[in-house]
């Protein structure tokens, strides 16, 4: 039988991790369960795991969660040779759950594990300065900075709990007021600034959302968007874009398709992967020739 390790966020909220804990004590004949107990943890556990040989790690959280498990085999030098990764969507979106389509209940997606299919998939990464140096660290869905990192900033624990996706629209609104500096982007194919970048490698945004229509799993480029100017009135063309089944059609947008993009600022600002803030520009996203292989729906 597959060598099977599940990294789980024992503090995720809601019913679907509240059905989850109650199934652990059955789970635990089949995989092997380990919970996380502090912030970064997963990244660590995940590293482990492929060195204690287990062949199918599985992140059980949100997208946060997913975003560490990747990293932490990422960590290894033959990771992704030797582990797979799969996912019980536990996390408020699990936009990347939703990309691959894994069920929303635990069962469907416990499933995947045994019956789903194994793909490839690109694993670009996102390059910066810390204070320790360079760091390199993997995303799979989406990055960005501008008005969906600073409203990030803004979102509370408890809100995002209680409220769910509806606690970012109301941090958006109240990062509109704050007076910032645009973004320069830069790569080989264009250079201009913008309110909002966003950098897609899957299609969804916030949920099902087609944000990024040109994305292909392991075409080795990634998808940008940058919207020139962000205020109510591009909101509302989102809204209006949003019912017309097309988001960029009313918002001014530009997008185009890249292997390397660099973002950076006069100004402090935080970039964000798979919805949550992990540094400051400046910060260069590459598609790096490195793949991820993760159990998903056959598309």
């Amino acid at each position: 039988m597959t060598r099977t390790c599940i990294i789980f966020n024992p503090t995720a909220r809601g019913d679907k991790a509240a059905s989850f804990r109650a199934q652990l004590d059955s789970l635990s004949v089949r995989y092997t369960l380990r919970p996380t107990d502090a912030a970064g943890a997963a990244r660590r556990m995940a590293r482990e795991a492929v060195q204690e040989g287990f062949e199918v790690i599985v992140a059980a959280g949100g997208d946060g969660t997913v975003n560490e498990v990747v990293n932490g085999i990422s960590d290894h030098p033959d990771g992704w040779v030797r582990a797979s990764l799969g996912i019980l969507p536990l996390g408020t979106v699990n936009v990347f759950a939703k990309e691959l389509g894994i069920p929303a209940d635990i069962s469907g997606a416990l499933a995947l594990l045994r019956e789903g299919h194994l793909s490839e998939r690109d694993l670009p990464l996102a390059e910066f300065s810390t204070s320790a140096g360079i760091e390199r660290r993997c995303f799979v869905q989406l990055a960005g900075a501008g008005l969906d990192s600073r409203a990030i900033a803004r979102v509370r624990w408890n809100l995002k709990k209680r409220l769910g996706p509806l606690a970012y629209v109301i941090a958006g609104l109240g990062a509109l007021r704050e007076n910032t500096s645009p973004i320069q982007v830069a790569s080989a194919e264009k250079q201009m600034e913008g309110g909002l970048i966003l950098i897609g490698k899957g299609r969804y945004y916030g949920g099902r959302y087609i944000l990024f229509p040109q994305a292909v799993p392991d075409d080795g480029y990634l998808e940008v968007v940058v919207y020139p100017r962000v205020g109510l009135a591009q909101l509302a063309g989102f809204g209006f874009g949003w019912l017309a089944g097309n988001l960029h059609r009313f918002t001014g947008a530009v997008r185009w398709k890249t292997r390397a993009v660099t973002l950076s600022c006069r100004a402090n600002m935080p970039f964000e992967l798979e919805g949550d803030n992990v540094g400051d520009l400046p910060v260069t996203f590459r598609s790096a020739g490195r793949r991820m292989r993760v159990w998903g729906v056959r598309t």
